[in-house]
């Protein structure tokens, strides 16, 4: 698992999975907000499965 997930990404993926597991734990949000979960290991492990199959990465550090 090579990492290609960096910079504005990562923090992004970050943001956005504890927003959304934040709304779905403490306000009441609807359970499909706990797919917060995914953007939140994504940028916590810095791979994104998909990335590989769609030949992208948005780490230059990391090639």
């Amino acid at each position: 698992m090579k990492a290609n997930v960096g910079g504005i990404d990562r923090i992004l993926r970050m943001v956005a999975g504890i927003a959304l597991i934040a709304w779905a734990a403490v306000l009441g949000g609807p359970v499909w907000a706990w797919v917060g979960v995914v953007p939140l290991l994504t940028g916590l492990f810095k791979f994104c499965p998909f990335y590989p199959i769609l030949g992208i990465s948005s780490c230059s550090k990391c090639e």
